[in-house]
């Protein structure tokens, strides 16, 4: 597990991400519907937009999917990271919040579907094989026939050697379906890092760096 740095520890002001105009109130909309599909009550940092594709390598990343692309901070880094030849799209279950992802991010295909689904969505999106999934689904949220359910499909998609990371908030640590899913993580993949917190995101958040046998 990766230590923090206890420069870490200052309590600055969150950072806000620049998101489309009624993005961000739309996406706390949908949280107040939906705080079991969306579990975030505002878009994330630019701090934790890095920590969480930095670590990819997107040199040799041909097949990439994002899971939950929310109000599209992700997605346009995703872009921004991805090798000319890689494919790319993107599992979304608001249409709401889809529409958002599609109107900052036009090329990307935002498919309004559930995760679950990722083995047919990469049939019909032509990738053979998928080497990166960034993840912002509410795990701490869902239960365990759920998170069960999502992480088998991420494993039947995922290349041997892939990377898969998420991000956790702190508040869900302590949850028992955050806990159970720490658990489920470290018996699914190889490798299983923890990054220092963002702690200027809000609420402040890690990412779980995961590797496949």
């Amino acid at each position: 597990m990766t230590s923090e740095s206890s420069s870490s520890l200052s309590q600055d002001t969150p950072d806000c991400p620049e998101v489309p105009r009624g993005g961000a109130w739309t996406f706390v909309k949908n949280f107040a519907r939906n705080p079991n599909q969306v579990g975030a009550v505002w878009p994330s940092s630019p701090g934790l937009v890095k920590r969480m594709v930095e670590w990819f390598d997107w040199e040799n990343a041909r097949g990439v999917v994002e899971f939950g692309p929310g109000t599209g901070v992700f997605t346009e880094a995703i872009q921004n990271h991805l090798h000319e030849d890689a494919k790319f799209f993107a599992i979304e279950r608001s249409p709401e919040l889809a529409a958002i992802t599609r109107a900052r991010c036009p090329q990307v295909n935002v498919v309004e579907d559930s995760a679950e689904s990722v083995a047919d969505l990469c049939r019909d999106n032509q990738i053979d094989q998928v080497h990166a999934i960034i993840c912002g689904l509410p795990w701490a949220s869902f239960p365990d026939s759920l998170q069960t359910s999502i992480l088998e499909a991420t494993l039947d998609v995922l290349a041997p050697g892939g990377q898969f990371a998420t991000f956790a908030y702190w508040q869900g640590v302590v949850l028992p379906a955050g806990q159970r899913f720490s658990k489920k993580l470290r018996g699914a993949f190889t490798e299983v890092h923890r990054s220092p917190t963002v702690w200027r995101n809000m609420p402040p958040a890690f990412v779980y760096r995961c590797v496949k046998r």
